[in-house]
């Protein structure tokens, strides 16, 4: 790759990293201004690309669970929000064919209809790293976005085989029909290959040859055959591990494709004007998804947050626009309006959803009147509980915490996390657990601590951001007891301490000395007082 490029990108990405802006953001500018100085994409680039949203889409399959697929938000969501979407962007862009405007002058029905059709899909690819990066990725929201995303695809390939008439061969039949010996072969090998290098490698070959390369041999579209093989082998208790450890690689070749997008040209003066208008049309398609959600008695919060992880166009867009073209149903042109909308509708997305938060809680009694009246099972509201001491995040280290300190003081702790199959599994131990999610602003006004009984509030949130919020929000609304938090690095650790953490310790070097202790203990020498590892 021409180092001329990849300095620009780092710099720009470093830029809005500082910004407080996702570093895809300075990718996507860093293509953008090096096509405006005759900067072309390269097969290199391109490959990188194709790898990484590959990988990415084995990735979201090792999360996925099937049965969220199935579920009324999801499936009939994303589709009625696509005929939506498609019958009002098409009659807009057909009515702007009388305009005047040259882009839009040749526009019948059946080319209005087709760019709402690419227009009416959100990219897979932004929303992901935008819920790896805010730690929501299993949250209602975040699990609706992707499933969403995931039924989009779905139909996305129906429509590419449809219009290209390429028919899956009869070896396609004879590969399904093969996937659950496949399934069972890949999960008794992951259960041998340890954590190290074998681990990655193993992923590599799970996603780009049995899944993407043998999809593609029997004319499959192959980030589906990535995609599938990925939820296969999701219930596997180590398919997390997986997926971060392909994480790295995967956020790497990313940048490729985001540079791809921005290095595909800059159009003329008509071209602006009409990127200008699919731009403008974005808050129709942002309006559609919220109306939709909320009709699916989702809280008008998760409606909003799941919106703006939509709240863009797709490159699965210019993919059906460029299969248009190619077949004379499209100019060519609209392939370059399509890459900038979509590198646009990527820079305003960005800010959105990292101001998501403030921007619902100033809109909040407007969109609140669109909820019905009926609430969704995952968001009934919780039952107030009573405690001393609250863990929020029952992951491992929250867990740890949760057991130490009933071990130490007997019934007075409680556990809060937001995943309703987590707080399943603790309630099926005998574990004192409520589902809720820290993020909303409606648990801060519904905070257990009614009898400000709670003397300690421990965080063990798995993302640092939704750390800091919760920091800030205990001391928004009058939390005066102790606040204690865990991060990953030693700046976090400070962060923390000056946002109002009374305790925060690196997670880490917590599990160091927690090891010491046992090993001392073992030794039967006296162990020093302590709290959890």
């Amino acid at each position: 790759m021409d180092p001329v490029v990849l300095t620009v990108a780092f710099v720009l990405g470093y830029l809005m990293y500082r910004l407080g802006l996702p570093p895809l953001v300075g990718f996507l500018v860093a293509g953008l201004c090096l096509s405006g100085f005759g900067f072309e994409s390269t097969p290199m680039l391109q490959a990188a690309s194709d790898v990484g949203v590959t990988l990415l889409l084995f990735t979201i399959g090792l999360k996925l669970r099937i049965r969220n697929l199935v579920k009324p938000e999801v499936w009939a969501g994303a589709s009625l929000h696509m005929a939506l979407t498609v019958a009002t962007m098409g009659g807009a862009l057909f009515c702007l064919g009388y305009s005047g405007l040259r882009f839009f002058l040749a526009i019948d029905m059946r080319t209005a209809l087709l760019l709402a059709f690419a227009l009416s899909f959100s990219s897979t690819v932004f929303a992901v790293k935008i819920l790896d990066e805010q730690g929501r990725m299993d949250s209602l929201n975040g699990r609706t976005a992707i499933g969403v995303l995931v039924i989009q695809d779905i139909l996305a390939v129906i429509y590419l085989t449809a219009a290209t008439g390429k028919v899956p061969s009869v070896m396609a039949i004879g590969g399904i029909a093969l996937l659950p010996v496949v399934r069972k072969l890949f999960l008794l090998v992951m259960d041998r290959i340890g954590h190290g290098e074998l681990m990655v490698l193993f992923g590599l070959f799970a996603a780009l040859i049995a899944g993407a390369h043998i999809f593609d041999l029997v004319r499959l579209k192959p980030d589906l055959g990535a995609l599938i093989l990925g939820m296969l082998m999701a219930p596997h208790p180590r398919a997390k591990e997986m997926a971060n450890s392909l994480m790295s690689i995967k956020d790497v070749l990313l940048v490729g494709f985001f540079l791809d997008i921005g290095l595909r040209g800059v159009p003329g003066a008509a071209g602006f004007a009409a990127v200008g208008i699919l731009v403008a049309l974005l808050p129709l398609k942002m309006a559609l998804y919220f109306l939709v959600f909320t009709r699916f008695r989702l809280k008008a919060r998760t409606s909003f947050m799941t919106m703006a992880n939509l709240s863009n166009y797709s490159e699965f867009g210019l993919i059906v626009c460029s299969l248009a073209a190619s077949v004379g149903r499209l100019d060519p042109r609209w392939l370059v309006v399509m890459a900038i909308a979509l590198s646009v509708s990527f820079i305003l997305a960005s800010p959105l959803n990292t101001y998501s938060d403030r921007l619902f809680d100033r809109l909040a009694d407007m969109l609140k009147r669109c909820e019905t009246c009926e609430r969704h099972p995952e968001e009934a509201p919780y039952e107030r509980k009573s405690a001393d001491i609250v863990v929020i995040g029952m992951g491992r280290t929250g867990v740890g915490a949760y057991d130490w300190f009933q071990g130490k003081y007997g019934e007075v702790v409680l556990g809060i996390d937001y995943d309703k199959e987590t707080v399943a599994g603790h309630e099926m131990q005998g574990r004192s657990i409520v589902q809720a999610d820290v993020t909303d602003l409606d648990f801060w006004r519904r905070l257990p601590t009614p009898d400000g009984r709670v003397k300690l509030v421990v965080l063990a949130l798995n993302n640092f951001e939704s750390t800091l919020s919760a920091i800030q929000r205990f001391k928004q609304f009058g939390y005066t007891g102790t606040l204690a938090a865990v991060a990953r690095y030693d700046d976090e650790v400070e962060r923390l301490k000056e946002a109002g953490a009374d305790v925060a310790l690196n997670v880490f070097a917590e599990a160091g000395a927690g090891l010491a202790a046992h090993a001392v203990g073992r030794l039967g020498l006296p162990v020093p007082e302590q709290g959890p590892a």
